[in-house]
Protein backbone atom coordinates (compact mmCIF):
# COMPACT_ATOMS: atom_id res chain seq x y z
CA UNK A 1 0.00 0.00 0.00
CA UNK A 2 1.15 3.57 -0.67
CA UNK A 3 2.02 6.14 2.01
CA UNK A 4 -1.06 7.80 3.52
CA UNK A 5 -1.21 11.58 4.04
CA UNK A 6 -3.13 13.20 6.89
CA UNK A 7 -4.66 16.60 6.09
CA UNK A 8 -5.61 19.20 8.72
CA UNK A 9 -9.35 18.66 9.43
CA UNK A 10 -11.98 21.25 10.38
CA UNK A 11 -12.34 20.58 14.13
CA UNK A 12 -14.80 23.42 14.72
CA UNK A 13 -17.50 25.37 12.94
CA UNK A 14 -15.97 27.79 10.45
CA UNK A 15 -12.33 26.87 11.17
CA UNK A 16 -10.05 28.10 8.38
CA UNK A 17 -6.59 27.69 9.87
CA UNK A 18 -4.72 26.42 12.93
CA UNK A 19 -1.24 26.58 14.41
CA UNK A 20 0.89 23.47 14.95
CA UNK A 21 1.75 23.76 18.65
CA UNK A 22 3.47 20.44 19.46
CA UNK A 23 4.08 17.18 17.62
CA UNK A 24 3.44 14.12 19.82
CA UNK A 25 5.18 11.75 17.38
CA UNK A 26 8.46 11.64 15.46
CA UNK A 27 9.48 10.02 12.15
CA UNK A 28 9.81 6.28 12.64
CA UNK A 29 7.28 6.03 15.49
CA UNK A 30 4.66 3.29 15.31
CA UNK A 31 1.10 4.61 15.66
CA UNK A 32 -2.35 3.02 15.87
CA UNK A 33 -5.72 4.45 14.94
CA UNK A 34 -6.71 7.23 17.37
CA UNK A 35 -3.22 7.72 18.80
CA UNK A 36 -2.66 11.47 19.30
CA UNK A 37 -0.41 12.84 16.56
CA UNK A 38 -0.27 16.56 17.20
CA UNK A 39 -1.60 19.38 19.37
CA UNK A 40 -2.96 22.38 17.44
CA UNK A 41 -4.29 25.78 18.47
CA UNK A 42 -7.45 26.92 16.71
CA UNK A 43 -9.04 30.32 17.00
CA UNK A 44 -10.16 29.68 20.57
CA UNK A 45 -8.74 26.48 22.03
CA UNK A 46 -6.08 23.75 22.04
CA UNK A 47 -7.09 20.54 20.27
CA UNK A 48 -5.41 17.11 20.08
CA UNK A 49 -5.67 15.44 16.66
CA UNK A 50 -5.83 11.60 16.66
CA UNK A 51 -4.52 9.48 13.82
CA UNK A 52 -6.99 8.06 11.27
CA UNK A 53 -4.36 5.50 10.16
CA UNK A 54 -2.13 2.87 11.70
CA UNK A 55 1.44 2.41 10.59
CA UNK A 56 4.84 4.10 10.78
CA UNK A 57 5.25 7.87 10.88
CA UNK A 58 7.01 9.01 7.74
CA UNK A 59 7.49 12.77 7.51
CA UNK A 60 6.29 15.72 9.58
CA UNK A 61 5.33 18.16 6.81
CA UNK A 62 4.79 21.23 9.01
CA UNK A 63 7.10 22.67 11.67
CA UNK A 64 5.90 23.56 15.18
CA UNK A 65 4.76 27.18 15.42
CA UNK A 66 3.58 27.25 11.80
CA UNK A 67 0.00 28.26 10.93
CA UNK A 68 -1.59 26.18 8.14
CA UNK A 69 -4.97 26.23 6.43
CA UNK A 70 -7.62 23.52 6.74
CA UNK A 71 -6.98 20.78 4.17
CA UNK A 72 -3.19 21.23 4.14
CA UNK A 73 -1.09 18.05 4.40
CA UNK A 74 0.68 17.89 7.78
CA UNK A 75 2.04 14.33 8.18
CA UNK A 76 2.59 11.10 6.22
CA UNK A 77 2.12 7.59 7.62
CA UNK A 78 3.34 4.40 5.95
CA UNK A 79 0.89 1.48 6.34
CA UNK A 80 1.79 -1.63 8.28
CA UNK A 81 3.74 -1.98 11.47
CA UNK A 82 1.19 -0.14 13.67
CA UNK A 83 -1.40 -1.99 15.70
CA UNK A 84 -5.07 -1.08 15.39
CA UNK A 85 -7.83 -1.15 17.93
CA UNK A 86 -8.56 -4.87 17.40
CA UNK A 87 -4.90 -5.84 17.96
CA UNK A 88 -4.78 -3.76 21.12
CA UNK A 89 -7.90 -5.47 22.39
CA UNK A 90 -6.41 -8.95 21.87
CA UNK A 91 -2.99 -8.16 23.37
CA UNK A 92 -2.54 -9.70 26.85
CA UNK A 93 -0.09 -6.99 27.91
CA UNK A 94 -2.34 -3.98 27.31
CA UNK A 95 -5.85 -3.84 28.78
CA UNK A 96 -8.56 -2.97 26.26
CA UNK A 97 -9.96 0.54 26.75
CA UNK A 98 -13.00 0.10 24.51
CA UNK A 99 -14.98 -2.77 22.96
CA UNK A 100 -13.24 -4.65 20.18
CA UNK A 101 -16.11 -3.86 17.80
CA UNK A 102 -15.47 -0.16 18.14
CA UNK A 103 -11.76 -0.70 17.44
CA UNK A 104 -12.59 -2.78 14.33
CA UNK A 105 -14.87 -0.05 13.02
CA UNK A 106 -12.07 2.47 13.36
CA UNK A 107 -9.73 0.19 11.38
CA UNK A 108 -12.22 -0.34 8.57
CA UNK A 109 -13.01 3.36 8.14
CA UNK A 110 -9.70 5.16 8.47
CA UNK A 111 -11.20 8.54 7.64
CA UNK A 112 -13.31 8.69 10.81
CA UNK A 113 -11.55 10.28 13.80
CA UNK A 114 -12.75 9.92 17.35
CA UNK A 115 -14.16 13.32 18.29
CA UNK A 116 -15.15 14.20 14.70
CA UNK A 117 -18.25 12.10 14.10
CA UNK A 118 -17.38 8.81 15.81
CA UNK A 119 -18.06 7.82 19.41
CA UNK A 120 -15.68 7.43 22.31
CA UNK A 121 -12.94 9.48 23.86
CA UNK A 122 -9.56 10.09 22.24
CA UNK A 123 -6.81 8.18 24.01
CA UNK A 124 -3.12 8.20 23.21
CA UNK A 125 -1.05 5.01 23.35
CA UNK A 126 2.01 7.18 23.97
CA UNK A 127 0.59 8.95 27.00
CA UNK A 128 2.27 7.94 30.24
CA UNK A 129 0.14 6.72 33.15
CA UNK A 130 -0.65 9.22 35.87
CA UNK A 131 2.28 9.73 38.20
CA UNK A 132 1.92 9.75 41.99
CA UNK A 133 2.52 12.97 43.89
CA UNK A 134 6.19 13.96 43.92
CA UNK A 135 7.72 15.65 46.95
CA UNK A 136 9.96 18.55 45.99
CA UNK A 137 13.04 19.66 47.86
CA UNK A 138 11.02 22.35 49.63
CA UNK A 139 8.47 19.82 50.87
CA UNK A 140 5.60 20.60 48.50
CA UNK A 141 3.63 17.54 47.34
CA UNK A 142 1.92 17.93 43.97
CA UNK A 143 1.41 15.90 40.80
CA UNK A 144 3.23 17.03 37.63
CA UNK A 145 0.00 18.40 35.98
CA UNK A 146 -0.65 20.50 39.09
CA UNK A 147 2.91 21.85 38.96
CA UNK A 148 2.43 22.79 35.30
CA UNK A 149 -0.87 24.57 36.13
CA UNK A 150 0.90 26.48 38.91
CA UNK A 151 3.63 27.60 36.48
CA UNK A 152 1.03 28.71 33.91
CA UNK A 153 -0.87 30.75 36.53
CA UNK A 154 2.28 32.17 38.13
CA UNK A 155 1.60 30.50 41.50
CA UNK A 156 4.40 29.61 43.94
CA UNK A 157 3.44 26.17 45.24
CA UNK A 158 5.30 26.83 48.49
CA UNK A 159 2.74 29.54 49.32
CA UNK A 160 -0.31 27.31 48.66
CA UNK A 161 -2.09 25.58 51.54
CA UNK A 162 -2.71 21.94 50.45
CA UNK A 163 -6.12 20.36 50.96
CA UNK A 164 -5.52 16.87 49.51
CA UNK A 165 -6.12 13.74 51.58
CA UNK A 166 -2.40 12.92 51.58
CA UNK A 167 -1.33 16.52 52.12
CA UNK A 168 -0.85 17.19 48.41
CA UNK A 169 -1.71 20.40 46.58
CA UNK A 170 -4.81 19.96 44.40
CA UNK A 171 -5.96 21.76 41.25
CA UNK A 172 -8.57 23.69 43.25
CA UNK A 173 -5.89 24.84 45.72
CA UNK A 174 -3.82 26.34 42.89
CA UNK A 175 -6.76 28.00 41.12
CA UNK A 176 -8.20 29.45 44.34
CA UNK A 177 -4.81 30.80 45.36
CA UNK A 178 -4.35 32.39 41.92
CA UNK A 179 -7.81 33.97 42.13
CA UNK A 180 -7.19 35.39 45.62
CA UNK A 181 -3.79 36.77 44.65
CA UNK A 182 -4.82 38.26 41.29
CA UNK A 183 -5.83 41.67 42.67
CA UNK A 184 -2.65 41.98 44.71
CA UNK A 185 -0.51 41.04 41.71
CA UNK A 186 -2.26 43.77 39.73
CA UNK A 187 -1.28 46.29 42.45
CA UNK A 188 2.41 45.48 42.11
CA UNK A 189 4.50 47.86 40.03
CA UNK A 190 6.59 45.93 37.50
CA UNK A 191 10.21 46.83 36.92
CA UNK A 192 10.86 49.21 34.04
CA UNK A 193 11.72 47.09 30.96
CA UNK A 194 15.07 47.54 29.33
CA UNK A 195 13.52 48.12 25.90
CA UNK A 196 11.98 51.57 25.37
CA UNK A 197 9.16 50.53 23.05
CA UNK A 198 7.22 47.47 21.95
CA UNK A 199 5.58 47.04 18.58
CA UNK A 200 2.39 44.94 18.51
CA UNK A 201 0.96 44.72 14.95
CA UNK A 202 -2.83 44.51 14.64
CA UNK A 203 -4.88 43.54 11.55
CA UNK A 204 -4.90 44.97 8.98
CA UNK A 205 -1.14 45.00 9.42
CA UNK A 206 1.33 47.06 7.43
CA UNK A 207 4.44 45.05 6.62
CA UNK A 208 7.44 46.79 8.13
CA UNK A 209 11.12 46.05 8.40
CA UNK A 210 12.40 43.96 11.29
CA UNK A 211 13.63 45.96 14.32
CA UNK A 212 17.20 47.10 13.80
CA UNK A 213 18.33 46.26 17.36
CA UNK A 214 17.13 44.70 20.60
CA UNK A 215 15.49 47.93 21.83
CA UNK A 216 12.30 46.94 20.01
CA UNK A 217 10.33 43.71 19.97
CA UNK A 218 7.81 42.40 17.46
CA UNK A 219 5.00 40.11 18.65
CA UNK A 220 3.30 38.09 15.85
CA UNK A 221 -0.50 38.38 15.84
CA UNK A 222 -1.96 34.87 15.64
CA UNK A 223 -4.22 32.40 17.39
CA UNK A 224 -6.59 33.83 20.00
CA UNK A 225 -5.15 37.37 19.69
CA UNK A 226 -5.74 37.40 15.93
CA UNK A 227 -9.36 36.25 16.18
CA UNK A 228 -10.12 38.56 19.12
CA UNK A 229 -8.73 41.54 17.21
CA UNK A 230 -10.86 40.76 14.15
CA UNK A 231 -14.03 40.33 16.22
CA UNK A 232 -13.47 43.56 18.15
CA UNK A 233 -12.79 45.58 14.98
CA UNK A 234 -15.84 44.10 13.24
CA UNK A 235 -18.06 44.84 16.24
CA UNK A 236 -16.77 48.38 16.79
CA UNK A 237 -17.13 49.28 13.09
CA UNK A 238 -20.51 47.57 12.57
CA UNK A 239 -22.60 48.08 15.72
CA UNK A 240 -23.16 51.69 16.88
CA UNK A 241 -22.17 51.40 20.54
CA UNK A 242 -23.93 53.37 23.28
CA UNK A 243 -22.80 53.05 26.91
CA UNK A 244 -24.68 53.84 30.14
CA UNK A 245 -23.77 53.32 33.80
CA UNK A 246 -24.96 53.90 37.35
CA UNK A 247 -23.54 53.62 40.88
CA UNK A 248 -25.10 50.98 43.13
CA UNK A 249 -25.28 50.37 46.87
CA UNK A 250 -24.35 46.67 46.88
CA UNK A 251 -24.25 46.27 50.68
CA UNK A 252 -27.13 43.79 50.73
CA UNK A 253 -25.51 41.80 47.92
CA UNK A 254 -22.36 41.45 50.04
CA UNK A 255 -24.50 40.32 52.99
CA UNK A 256 -26.23 37.68 50.85
CA UNK A 257 -22.87 36.43 49.53
CA UNK A 258 -21.58 36.15 53.11
CA UNK A 259 -24.64 34.11 54.19
CA UNK A 260 -24.39 31.84 51.14
CA UNK A 261 -20.72 31.11 51.87
CA UNK A 262 -21.72 30.01 55.37
CA UNK A 263 -24.63 27.89 54.11
CA UNK A 264 -24.16 24.09 53.89
CA UNK A 265 -25.97 24.19 50.51
CA UNK A 266 -23.02 26.10 49.02
CA UNK A 267 -20.22 24.50 51.05
CA UNK A 268 -18.59 22.92 47.99
CA UNK A 269 -19.20 25.81 45.56
CA UNK A 270 -17.35 29.10 45.12
CA UNK A 271 -19.70 32.03 45.77
CA UNK A 272 -18.91 35.63 44.80
CA UNK A 273 -20.80 38.84 43.91
CA UNK A 274 -20.49 37.75 40.25
CA UNK A 275 -23.09 35.05 41.00
CA UNK A 276 -25.65 37.66 42.11
CA UNK A 277 -24.71 39.80 39.08
CA UNK A 278 -25.32 36.86 36.73
CA UNK A 279 -28.72 36.19 38.26
CA UNK A 280 -29.55 39.90 38.05
CA UNK A 281 -28.72 40.00 34.32
CA UNK A 282 -30.88 36.94 33.59
CA UNK A 283 -33.73 38.47 35.60
CA UNK A 284 -33.43 41.87 33.88
CA UNK A 285 -33.38 40.27 30.40
CA UNK A 286 -36.87 38.95 31.08
CA UNK A 287 -38.09 42.55 31.53
CA UNK A 288 -36.15 43.99 28.55
CA UNK A 289 -35.75 41.15 26.02
CA UNK A 290 -34.33 43.42 23.29
CA UNK A 291 -30.93 43.52 25.05
CA UNK A 292 -30.81 39.75 24.40
CA UNK A 293 -31.65 40.11 20.70
CA UNK A 294 -29.35 40.20 17.65
CA UNK A 295 -29.14 42.22 14.44
CA UNK A 296 -29.09 39.82 11.48
CA UNK A 297 -28.40 40.80 7.86
CA UNK A 298 -30.16 38.52 5.35
CA UNK A 299 -30.66 38.46 1.59
CA UNK A 300 -34.09 40.00 2.11
CA UNK A 301 -32.82 42.76 4.35
CA UNK A 302 -31.98 43.22 8.03
CA UNK A 303 -33.86 41.45 10.82
CA UNK A 304 -33.85 41.64 14.61
CA UNK A 305 -33.83 38.16 16.12
CA UNK A 306 -35.19 38.06 19.69
CA UNK A 307 -33.94 35.08 21.71
CA UNK A 308 -36.27 33.83 24.46
CA UNK A 309 -33.43 32.06 26.19
CA UNK A 310 -30.20 33.31 27.76
CA UNK A 311 -26.80 31.88 26.85
CA UNK A 312 -24.86 33.97 29.36
CA UNK A 313 -21.31 34.80 28.27
CA UNK A 314 -18.58 35.44 30.84
CA UNK A 315 -15.49 37.29 29.55
CA UNK A 316 -12.40 35.48 30.88
CA UNK A 317 -8.80 36.69 30.77
CA UNK A 318 -6.63 33.59 30.30
CA UNK A 319 -2.92 32.99 29.64
CA UNK A 320 -3.86 32.39 25.97
CA UNK A 321 -5.88 35.59 25.63
CA UNK A 322 -9.49 36.75 25.96
CA UNK A 323 -12.14 34.01 25.85
CA UNK A 324 -15.93 34.39 26.18
CA UNK A 325 -17.46 30.99 26.99
CA UNK A 326 -21.16 31.01 27.78
CA UNK A 327 -23.55 29.18 30.10
CA UNK A 328 -26.26 27.61 27.94
CA UNK A 329 -29.91 28.23 28.98
CA UNK A 330 -28.90 30.14 32.11
CA UNK A 331 -32.56 31.12 32.60
CA UNK A 332 -33.34 27.51 33.60
CA UNK A 333 -30.76 27.34 36.42
CA UNK A 334 -31.41 28.04 40.08
CA UNK A 335 -28.85 29.87 42.23
CA UNK A 336 -26.92 26.70 43.10
CA UNK A 337 -26.92 25.45 39.50
CA UNK A 338 -25.72 28.82 38.21
CA UNK A 339 -22.96 28.89 40.85
CA UNK A 340 -21.72 25.47 39.73
CA UNK A 341 -21.84 26.50 36.05
CA UNK A 342 -19.83 29.66 36.77
CA UNK A 343 -17.21 27.72 38.73
CA UNK A 344 -16.80 25.09 36.00
CA UNK A 345 -16.64 27.72 33.26
CA UNK A 346 -13.95 29.70 35.11
CA UNK A 347 -11.75 26.69 35.89
CA UNK A 348 -11.97 25.38 32.33
CA UNK A 349 -11.08 28.78 30.85
CA UNK A 350 -8.09 29.30 33.14
CA UNK A 351 -6.72 25.89 32.19
CA UNK A 352 -7.07 26.70 28.48
CA UNK A 353 -9.46 23.78 27.94
CA UNK A 354 -12.52 25.76 26.76
CA UNK A 355 -13.97 24.01 23.68
CA UNK A 356 -15.08 26.01 20.61
CA UNK A 357 -18.71 24.92 21.14
CA UNK A 358 -18.68 26.52 24.61
CA UNK A 359 -17.88 29.89 23.04
CA UNK A 360 -20.57 29.85 20.36
CA UNK A 361 -24.20 30.93 20.53
CA UNK A 362 -23.91 33.54 23.29
CA UNK A 363 -26.78 36.04 23.67
CA UNK A 364 -25.44 38.57 26.24
CA UNK A 365 -22.13 38.91 28.10
CA UNK A 366 -20.82 39.96 31.52
CA UNK A 367 -17.27 41.28 31.97
CA UNK A 368 -16.06 41.48 35.57
CA UNK A 369 -13.56 44.35 35.42
CA UNK A 370 -13.82 44.74 39.19
CA UNK A 371 -11.28 41.97 39.74
CA UNK A 372 -8.70 44.31 38.19
CA UNK A 373 -9.65 47.18 40.51
CA UNK A 374 -11.61 49.10 37.84
CA UNK A 375 -14.78 51.04 38.67
CA UNK A 376 -16.43 51.19 35.24
CA UNK A 377 -15.81 50.82 31.52
CA UNK A 378 -17.30 50.98 28.05
CA UNK A 379 -16.78 47.39 26.82
CA UNK A 380 -17.09 46.33 23.17
CA UNK A 381 -20.05 44.09 22.35
CA UNK A 382 -19.31 40.45 21.54
CA UNK A 383 -20.19 39.77 17.85
CA UNK A 384 -23.67 38.26 17.42
CA UNK A 385 -24.98 39.97 20.55
CA UNK A 386 -26.50 43.36 21.34
CA UNK A 387 -25.35 43.99 24.90
CA UNK A 388 -22.48 43.56 27.33
CA UNK A 389 -22.56 44.44 31.04
CA UNK A 390 -19.49 45.44 33.09
CA UNK A 391 -19.30 44.97 36.85
CA UNK A 392 -16.89 47.31 38.66
CA UNK A 393 -14.98 46.70 41.86
CA UNK A 394 -16.96 46.74 45.12
CA UNK A 395 -15.49 48.98 47.81
CA UNK A 396 -16.66 50.92 50.83
CA UNK A 397 -17.61 54.53 50.15
CA UNK A 398 -19.64 57.21 51.92
CA UNK A 399 -23.30 56.88 50.90
CA UNK A 400 -26.41 58.76 51.95
CA UNK A 401 -28.95 56.46 53.67
CA UNK A 402 -32.12 57.95 55.17
CA UNK A 403 -30.54 61.41 55.20
CA UNK A 404 -27.34 60.24 56.90
CA UNK A 405 -23.91 59.58 55.42
CA UNK A 406 -22.84 56.01 56.15
CA UNK A 407 -20.12 53.67 54.86
CA UNK A 408 -21.64 51.30 52.29
CA UNK A 409 -20.33 48.78 49.76
CA UNK A 410 -20.66 50.57 46.41
CA UNK A 411 -20.05 49.43 42.85
CA UNK A 412 -20.72 50.71 39.34
CA UNK A 413 -22.77 48.79 36.78
CA UNK A 414 -22.09 49.85 33.19
CA UNK A 415 -22.97 48.45 29.79
CA UNK A 416 -22.61 48.91 26.05
CA UNK A 417 -25.45 48.22 23.63
CA UNK A 418 -26.09 48.04 19.87
CA UNK A 419 -28.21 51.15 19.21
CA UNK A 420 -29.66 49.51 16.07
CA UNK A 421 -31.42 47.01 18.34
CA UNK A 422 -31.77 48.66 21.75
CA UNK A 423 -33.19 52.17 22.25
CA UNK A 424 -32.05 54.51 25.00
CA UNK A 425 -35.01 53.79 27.26
CA UNK A 426 -34.52 50.02 26.93
CA UNK A 427 -30.81 50.01 27.80
CA UNK A 428 -31.38 52.45 30.68
CA UNK A 429 -34.23 50.35 32.09
CA UNK A 430 -32.12 47.21 31.80
CA UNK A 431 -29.11 48.66 33.67
CA UNK A 432 -31.47 50.11 36.30
CA UNK A 433 -33.04 46.66 36.79
CA UNK A 434 -29.62 45.03 37.26
CA UNK A 435 -28.72 47.75 39.76
CA UNK A 436 -32.01 47.20 41.62
CA UNK A 437 -31.22 43.51 42.16
CA UNK A 438 -27.72 44.31 43.46
CA UNK A 439 -29.29 46.81 45.88
CA UNK A 440 -32.03 44.36 46.92
CA UNK A 441 -31.32 40.69 45.99
CA UNK A 442 -34.74 39.75 47.40
CA UNK A 443 -36.18 40.84 44.04
CA UNK A 444 -34.88 37.52 42.69
CA UNK A 445 -37.52 35.74 44.76
CA UNK A 446 -40.39 36.90 42.52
Amino acid sequence: MSTQTFHLPDVGEGLTEAEIVQWRVAPGDEVAVNDVLVEIETAKSLVELPSPFSGTVGELLVDEGTTVEVGAAIITIAPGGGSGGADAASSPAVPAEKPAAAGDASEENGSVLVGYGGAGQVQSRRRKPAEPPVRAAVGVVAKPPIRKLARDLGVDLASVTPSGAAGEVTREDVVNHASQASVFRNLQTPARPEVREQTIPVPPAVISAEPADDREETIPVKGVRKVTAKHMVDSAHTAPHVSVWTDVDATRTMEVVKRMKASPDFADIKVSPLLIMARAVVWAVRRTPMVNAAWVDTENGAEIRVRHYVNLGIAAATPRGLLVPNIKDAQDLNMRGLARALEKLTLTAREGKTAPAEQQGGTITITNIGVFGMDAGTPIINPGESGIVAMGTIRQKPWVVDGEVRPRYVTTVSGSFDHRVVDGDGMSRFIADVASVLEEPALLLD
